[in-house]
């Protein structure tokens, strides 16, 4: 038998050299973040095939914990019934153990959790670790507004990207053709990492040097669509909504550079722009919320179709 030339050493190497992604969160959009992070890191050497999930724990009511069922049928039963995630998609209910091995951290949790989330993890990350939000709201304190890159750089001590676009989960999730914008402040060989580990055919990936535009856009958009759903919800036409989202957008710019000077005005023509715009004022959550609302006469309990 020919001796082998493979250098276990190496090997091994190469091994602790690849990449280890743990998505912060296991809802509607984490769920698909993890579908898409994890068909990647099967076929990219750069990246080991395993993808954590942090899966909030529950309990079903079939008795069984959510965790336990993600990992037996590969489905999230709860937050993504009938989509098929990749079998390298693992759940874990404790997010130190998820996040201990991954020096690339995906946040994908409601806006409100994430200072307490970023505060437990404090010492329990990796020292190289980089992280992606894919958050969209901003924590408003006393003192001002503060965007989720910076809360989790700044209590990690970690480099914070963002990615942001026209992105309804469910259409991702049947493979149905979207975009996505990632911002970055000055790394650009991280932000190109990022865009290799979510582009697929079908969800289409670019990147700009403008963290504190792109985060915005993905923030101020759903004010515009609850205008927008106001317009549906008492019957003012495509015309009004139409113009509700031309002075929508130019308002989203115009506070934008007064919060931050540095946005650029491209930022608004990507994906995270005037897509994200259009689809959250069309079909997004805010708007269906503020049609209903309008049209039951402004009472705060209203059943959302």
């Amino acid at each position: 038998m020919a001796p082998s030339n493979t250098n276990p050493v190496a090997v091994a190497d190469e091994v602790l050299q690849k990449s280890r992604v743990t998505v912060v969160g296991s809802g509607n959009w984490g769920s698909v973040a993890a579908k898409l992070i994890a068909s990647n890191t099967l076929n990219i050497n750069s990246f080991h095939d395993e993808v954590r999930m942090w899966v909030f724990e529950e309990t079903l009511p079939s008795g069984e914990k959510l965790s336990e069922v993600i990992n037996r049928t590969n489905e999230n039963v709860k937050y993504l019934p009938g989509i098929k995630l990749p079998k390298n998609v693992v759940a874990d209910p404790d997010i130190e153990h998820a996040v201990k091995d991954a020096n690339m951290l995906v946040f994908v949790t409601p806006h409100q959790f994430m200072e307490g989330i970023c505060k437990r993890l404090i010492g329990k990350i990796r020292k190289d670790a980089v992280a992606i939000s894919l958050i969209k709201g901003m924590e408003v304190k006393k003192e001002g507004p503060c965007m989720i890159s910076t809360l989790i750089s700044e209590i990690l001590g970690i480099s914070c990207c963002v990615l942001m676009g026209a992105n309804i989960a469910n259409e991702i999730a049947v493979e149905k053709f979207s975009e996505a914008t990632v911002g970055y402040r000055e790394n650009k060989e991280i932000a190109e990492k990022w865009v290799r580990l979510f582009n697929t055919p079908y969800f289409m990936v670019s990147a700009v040097q403008d963290v504190e535009g792109v985060e915005l856009c993905g923030t101020l958009k759903n004010v515009v669509a609850l205008a927008a759903g106001f317009v549906d919800g008492l019957d003012m036409g495509n015309n009004t909504k139409a113009a509700i989202m031309r002075i929508g957008l130019r308002e989203m710019k115009a506070l934008s550079k007064l919060l931050f000077p540095s946005v650029k005005d491209n930022t608004f023509f990507e994906s995270c722009g005037v897509a994200d715009l259009i689809t959250t004022c069309l079909g997004g959550r805010n708007r269906r919320c503020a049609d209903a609302f309008a049209r039951n006469g402004g009472k705060r309990f209203f059943t959302l179709a």
